[in-house]
């Protein structure tokens, strides 16, 4: 049951994931296509996360009343359709439109996952199964980059949706025949008045809310970090294609080996160590991106994943331990915070990008990772 429960939780974060950042490896190709700019194509990016961060909240308080397992499935299916519907835009406006209707879905998926994981899971379990749920998610977030940059260098951009629709089919089938059905669980009575109760409840714990900032910050360096380096890559002098920029993403697997050894340590270390380690780490590798050479580039977004991911990590873990009840809400508050960062890093940096290019960029994002790290190690204390 244990692996089974593990390789479904893991095919529940790539199913969310393989398709939520996809369009950044196509941006240019987008650009073209739309006759846009490009920090224009970066709002296919925003209005998904928008979505997800305006749903989170919902998601969560349905699945305290109504179950987990349920939810997941539907979710995982439902979002076949709009993605397939992207592949018919023929506008950026059409395109955006489908985009956030994907988003609506998404936390039905992966918000609900994280509170099933804290219900059925206590300590040292929680931490790993959490790690492995992590590592689908960076596996999926790879494949959909990777995927659509060469699928659309070889069939085009719609061919590249269509695909991603047809890995999204297959791991919601492995959800629905491997996810264990919950045993913990007990429904919570009063309807959305209790919901609503709760979210008061939350807002006045301050360990959670110090959580959702870490989160915000987690979110806004990411998406800045593989938005904005996109445009420089695919600039002069490097001039990279859609299928050489899917293969950058190719770092993100660096980040599922790095999780599951980081939650070991964590066990060991504690939570606030590790991450603190994690982040300078992360910083250390923006720093390498500043350098010319290509292959620097990509170490240092080696690098800054491996940071981020474990963070990442490690703050999803802590949510079963600052909120005790209600952690369905709980988690829906952190993803709805979390989301609103990941927004704000697709266009709070493109003034910098315009008046600095990268290196204000990468600025921005390290002062983000230096600051969640300060904000963990003042309240993630037990």
């Amino acid at each position: 049951m244990r692996h089974a429960r593990s390789i479904a939780v893991a095919a529940a974060g790539f199913s969310t994931f393989v398709n939520l950042y996809t369009p950044q490896a196509i941006l240019p190709l987008l650009a073209e296509q739309f006759h846009v700019s490009l920090p224009q194509t970066s709002l296919s990016i925003t209005v998904s996360l928008l979505a997800v961060a305006l749903v989170a909240p919902f998601a969560g308080g349905i699945s305290d009343r109504l179950g987990r397992k349920r939810l997941i499935v539907a979710a995982a299916f439902a979002v076949i359709v709009p993605t397939l519907l992207i592949a018919t835009s023929t506008s950026l406006p059409a395109l955006l439109l489908w985009r956030f209707l994907q988003g609506l879905l998404l936390p039905f998926i992966f918000a609900v996952t994280v509170a099933y994981i804290g219900d059925e899971c206590d300590g040292p379990e929680a931490i790993r199964v959490t790690g492995l749920y992590t590592s689908g998610t960076i596996v999926g977030g790879f494949s959909g980059r990777f995927l659509a940059g060469v699928v659309a260098d070889l069939a085009g951009w719609r061919m590249a949706f269509a695909a991603l629709a047809a890995l999204t089919g297959l791991g919601a089938l492995i959800v629905a025949a491997l996810l264990p059905s919950e045993v913990r669980f007990r429904p919570m009575a009063g309807g959305a008045r209790a919901t609503f109760r709760a979210m008061l409840g939350h807002l006045e714990n301050r360990r959670l809310v110090a959580t959702c900032v870490v989160g915000f910050g987690l979110l806004f360096g990411l998406v800045a970090l593989f938005t904005f380096v996109n445009f420089r890559l695919a600039a002069p002098p490097y001039n990279l294609r859609p299928a050489q920029l899917g293969a950058v993403f190719t770092v993100y697997l660096c980040g599922a080996v790095a999780t599951p050894l980081a939650t070991r340590l964590a066990a060991r270390l504690g939570r606030v160590r590790t991450l603190l380690a994690a982040l300078a780490i992360g910083i250390c590798g923006i720093g390498l991106t500043l350098l010319a050479p290509l292959a620097a580039i990509v170490a240092g977004l080696a690098l800054a994943c491996m940071g981020l991911f474990v963070a990442q990590t490690l703050s999803l873990s802590f949510i079963g331990v600052a909120a005790r009840q209600a952690r369905s809400a709980a988690v829906g508050l952190y993803v709805t915070v979390y989301y609103l960062g990941g927004a704000l890093g697709g266009v709070a940096p493109i003034w910098l990008w315009h008046r600095f290019g990268w290196p204000g960029v990468a600025a921005l994002v390290a002062l983000a990772m230096a600051g969640m790290g300060g904000v963990a190690a003042r309240s993630w204390r037990i």
